[in-house]
């Protein structure tokens, strides 16, 4: 039996650098797995659809899909939205719903890489704190997700990891900026922790304007490229087992 479809479902945005970088993310991935099919579905603003790429898989005769949510918390787009869109789906895919890629130990490497891309190197780590900046989120489990995530950063030997949000939650960026400042670290670093450049995005750099480095997007990091293929694997290995693929 063919291994199961990869969709690749995105929030989707009109700012066009957002599907740009989703692009570019979908091409790493089939660069680390050639044989594997995907494709890449948007929720809103940008084409094609979720629910148009479903359509058009189960018109090709397509039988089992992964979905996975290009998200790094489980928040409302993971636990409603996307599901909502699934259920919608032609009655002869078989669909599994992978889990969000946050949280995961090589999303922290590619926090790093970009911080190292930026100009930083791992001799600074212990005299600079580091802001990582999410979209943020109304939802309370994405929020306690988001400070777990920079505890166990901080515990990677950086000065200081504080938690920011660009969006429905505090403290904001220039915010954790002044306080790593006032905790006395040499230098002050910004690493978003955001997947595409954006509305959102760009409010966090705004807020990094008192920091010396601000990091880049994950974006295509091969990092996250593998993220998405231990998610994808992980949510067909119940289905392997039932059919014998």
């Amino acid at each position: 039996m063919s291994r199961p479809v990869l969709l690749v479902i995105a929030h989707g945005s009109r700012d066009p650098r957002h599907a740009a970088t989703v692009h570019a993310l979908v091409q790493q991935v089939r660069s680390l797995r050639p044989g594997l099919r995907i494709e890449t579905g948007f929720l809103d603003f940008n084409i094609p659809s979720v629910r148009g790429v479903l359509e058009s898989l189960a018109a090709v005769g397509v039988r089992d899909v992964v979905a996975l949510p290009l998200l790094l918390t489980r928040a409302f787009h993971a636990k409603a939205d996307i599901p909502a869109v699934l259920r919608e789906a032609p009655a002869r895919l078989r669909i599994r719903q992978a889990e969000v890629l946050g949280p995961s130990p090589l999303l922290l490497s590619a926090l790093d890489r970009r911080l190292y891309e930026a100009g930083l190197t791992p001799a600074d780590k212990s005299s600079t704190g580091v802001v990582l900046a999410s979209a943020g989120s109304t939802d309370p489990e994405a929020i306690a997700v988001i400070a777990e995530i920079a505890r166990e950063w901080r515990h990677t030997g950086w000065c200081a990891v504080r938690p920011a949000f660009a969006s429905a939650s505090l403290p904001r960026t220039e915010d954790a900026v002044r306080l790593l400042r006032a905790l006395g670290c040499e230098r002050v670093a910004v690493a978003p922790y955001v997947l595409a450049s954006g509305f959102l995005p760009d409010r966090i750099a705004r807020g990094a304007a008192g920091a010396d480095v601000l990091a880049d997007v994950l974006g295509p990091a091969p990092e996250v490229a593998r993220v998405l293929l231990d998610r994808y694997e992980a949510a067909r290995a119940p289905l392997r087992a039932v059919v014998g693929a």
